[in-house]
């Protein structure tokens, strides 16, 4: 009897044992897998302090206008003569591609003060990619754009806004500054120029950081963007309310070139 006894806890020890192993496994799994999935630049911001930003300091009374997927001549005219008219600077976060496509809208945008990001060269989903889609994605059009401005953007902003851990550790290793928004017009969908505002004026605060697009969908005929009609109502609008208006690079406090 006593034997079984000592038998029965003899093969419980081992069963605990084994359990432990399995559940160390299954962490050090977890934990690989957790470093590939894909994740909201919100949540990465608390991970990557100092390198993935969804917004400035809440204290400046500043705001940053930011405008993706161009250039885009159907669009990005419009938007810089509406900046010109009313004096205030943004950032674009533009696409080799499309930088190719229309070299002189890359210049016309620099020499009026604007701010240059990159946005990957055919707008992927990245998180769904590898690290070396990644960097090619990032390098191609790092290349574009210093052979058009003369200069290598620093900011970076990934399409939907998704990355892993793993790829922002690549981008920190390549000297990337990733930045996301708080405030989304979701100006891509079509939605009137008012409604564009209403969103704005309705999410902003010191510091936002407030996502316009000045290139429409490639595969959309005649796309619909009317964000350049809005800004006639949310610049002035906001100014009244004491804020400034200033690219990317000076709400975070970061140089804008690597």
């Amino acid at each position: 009897m006593r034997k079984k006894g000592i038998l029965a806890i003899f093969v419980f020890i081992i069963c605990i044992s084994a359990g432990l192993r399995c559940v160390q496994a299954i962490d050090s799994g977890n934990e690989e897998t957790s470093v590939r999935q894909a994740v909201p630049l919100p949540v990465l911001q608390t991970q990557f302090p100092g390198v993935v930003f969804v917004k400035g300091d809440p204290a400046s009374n500043q705001v940053a206008l930011t405008f993706d997927d161009g250039p885009d001549p159907r669009f990005t005219e419009q938007v810089l003569t509406k900046l010109d008219q009313h004096h205030v600077p943004a950032t674009f976060f533009v696409l080799g591609k499309r930088v190719e496509a229309n070299p002189e809208l890359l210049v016309r945008l620099n020499q009026a003060g604007h701010e240059v990001g990159n946005h990957t060269f055919s707008h992927p989903n990245l998180s769904e990619g590898s690290l070396e889609q990644l960097e090619a994605e990032v390098t191609k059009t790092e290349e574009i754009i210093e052979a058009t401005i003369g200069y290598r953007p620093r900011l970076f902003r990934p399409p939907y806004g998704f990355l892993t851990a793993e790829q922002v550790g690549r981008l920190q290793a390549l000297n990337h500054i990733v930045v996301g928004w708080d405030v989304d017009t979701l100006d891509w969908q079509g939605i009137p120029a008012q409604e564009v505002t209403e969103t704005v004026l309705q999410g902003v605060e010191s510091g936002s950081i407030i996502l316009m697009h000045d290139g429409g969908d490639v595969d959309t005929p005649n796309p619909e963007i009317y964000s350049a009609d809005a800004l006639d109502e949310i610049i002035p609008e906001l100014q009244s309310q004491g804020y400034t208006f200033v690219t990317v690079s000076e709400l975070l406090g970061v140089s804008r070139e690597k």
